[in-house]
């Protein structure tokens, strides 16, 4: 079987809001840096995400933490600023 790269499709727009400074993913690894106008960091899920802050999938807030979720809004956002 060969290895095919996708993307969530269910989000049309990329995200352009700075992420939580807690979010980690594999991406950010790769590139150092999250981009919000990367694929990768688009392709973000829930799945490969997680909380730095809980070492989870779940935020403090105990809610999911993702790439569109984890922006300024969210009662356990940190700026990178």
């Amino acid at each position: 079987m060969t290895y095919k790269r996708s993307f969530d499709e269910t989000q049309t727009q990329p995200q352009t809001q700075p992420p939580c400074m807690n979010l980690r993913s594999k991406a950010i690894y790769v590139t150092g840096n999250p981009d919000p106008q990367s694929q990768d960091e688009e392709g973000s899920t829930r799945f490969n995400c997680w909380c730095n802050s809980t070492q989870h999938v779940l935020g403090p807030d105990e809610e999911l933490v993702d790439r569109t979720t984890c922006v300024d809004g969210r009662d356990c956002f940190k700026s990178r600023a």
